[in-house]
């Protein structure tokens, strides 16, 4: 068992219970999914290049990726409607825990000039999202078998119904708020 999901069970829920006063261990949130998104733009041209970047984030996440196709066509950017421009991963459960584990102690460290993430990136409904710039802070990747280096979006859904109730269930999950 994960040692992040047994700190949840009691902890977290001990702490939350205290903080909001819930009056059932239900109402306290919980962290529901995480989904990794990487948008690959330069695939419209060479296909490989989308092919590496699904191999990048299935070593990331330890799970098959789901390639993304364009939803409408946009001239000015030469995309048509169902051209493969990206990839995504949603994480539940154990390799979700495991995920947000190695995020937090292994990968965010790694950052150039990193001084925590940033507060103010939930969207008002108990969601987070965080913006990295490079694949090469997971120390899965192999710094030698890159080609390019890519950026991706991490999405944190939570149960919570308030972005206050949201930022205090990923700090008790360690996630490293700037002050």
């Amino acid at each position: 068992m994960n040692r992040l999901k047994e700190t949840y069970k009691s902890e977290i829920i001990d702490a939350m219970t205290k903080k909001f006063g819930y009056k059932n261990v239900m109402e306290v949130p919980k962290l529901e999914k995480i989904v990794i998104n990487m948008g690959v733009g330069e695939a419209k041209e060479n296909a490989k290049i989308l092919d590496s970047a699904v191999k990048d984030l299935e070593t990331i996440a330890g799970q098959k990726a789901v390639v993304t196709k364009a939803k409408n066509s946009v001239a000015n950017f030469k995309l048509r409607e169902g051209m493969p421009i990206g990839c995504k991963v949603t994480l539940r459960g154990e390799k979700m825990y495991a995920f947000l584990d190695r995020l937090i102690n292994l990968a965010l460290p790694r950052v150039r000039d990193f001084r925590g993430v940033n507060p103010n990136s939930f969207d008002g409904r108990g969601n987070y999202a965080l913006g990295i710039k490079e694949q090469l802070i997971f120390p899965e990747i192999e710094y030698d078998k890159v080609d390019k280096v890519r950026g991706m979006d991490i999405i944190f859904v939570t149960t919570a119904k308030t972005d206050e109730e949201a930022r205090e269930l990923l700090t008790l999950f360690n996630m490293p708020f700037q002050k």
